[in-house]
């Protein structure tokens, strides 16, 4: 995609770039699908520290470069050498676990713009977004049973949150691909819409919420994600701060003179 101030990041086959309050973040490799390597997970975990440091950016989308894939998940072809065994495989996970933490840490709405083949560690990687909006020709599905390997179980817990349980088993057990369609109807996405539609659908998403209030959408998200865990868990005085904090902000100001004044509020996060 053209235009926006890009970040430098470890590897080129991660993109970050920043544009109008929306940044984005690429996973570039579509000779191979947009698997994810190691190099590429070090790369996640810097474009979200990034983004999450940068007071102007209201929303972050993901998306895969190229039209076949969001991303194909794991790269296999690395597996014999850095996922042989399972001591192998801790030091692999500590790497995407970095970056799992670093978009989970963003207090800002996460989109993912889904085209093409999402599956296995991208289906992972699509279920940490607030919001996926597919193209038309995309496919799901988690391939775990056909490769002997375990999917984590973060990743089952939001599968099972978004599609329920029988669904989940259903993906889980035949291992199969889903249509777009199919996707929609167990809840796994929230939109679907033609593939050349698609940039232009998001980026009008990704807009309508960087206009929006950030403080609101900040305490939203937080308290959405609190609202899926035991009420035992939930950090309720924090929760609180977080109304607090828009009730005594200045957007909440200019949104009353807005709605006065009959006119779009520009909200500004403080």
């Amino acid at each position: 995609m053209d235009g926006g101030t890009r970040i430098a990041l470890p590897t080129e086959k991660i993109i970050a770039l920043c544009r109008d309050g929306v940044g984005w973040l690429i996973f570039n490799q579509p000779e191979r699908r947009n698997a994810i390597s190691q190099e590429m997970w070090d790369g996640i975990a810097a474009a979200g520290t990034a983004f999450a440091a940068d007071p102007d950016i209201r929303v972050v989308v993901m998306r895969g470069a190229g039209d076949q894939a969001f991303t194909a998940g794991a790269d296999i072809s690395e597996f014999e050498k850095v996922r042989a065994d399972a001591a192998a495989e801790e030091a692999y996970h500590a790497r995407s676990a970095a970056a799992g933490r670093a978009l989970k840490a963003l207090q800002v709405p996460l989109v993912a713009m889904i085209r093409g083949y999402c599956v296995g560690g991208g289906m992972a990687m699509a279920m940490r977004a607030d919001l996926r909006i597919a193209s038309a020709d995309s496919r799901f599905g988690i391939p775990a049973a056909r490769l002997g390997v375990s999917y984590a179980q973060e990743s089952l817990d939001r599968l099972t949150q978004l599609v329920g349980p029988s669904w989940a088993k259903h993906v889980m057990f035949l291992a199969r691909l889903y249509s777009a369609d199919q996707a929609l109807a167990m809840g796994l996405v929230n939109e679907v819409v033609e593939p050349e539609a698609l940039e232009a659908t998001v980026t009008g998403i990704a807009a309508e919420i960087a206009q929006n209030a950030p403080l609101t959408i900040r305490a939203a998200k937080t308290m959405i994600d609190q609202a899926l865990l035991d009420p035992s868990r939930r950090d309720v005085a924090g929760n609180a701060a977080l109304e607090r904090a828009c009730f005594d902000s200045e957007d909440y100001k200019e949104g009353r003179r807005a709605f006065m004044e009959k006119r779009r509020p520009v909200f500004r996060g403080r």
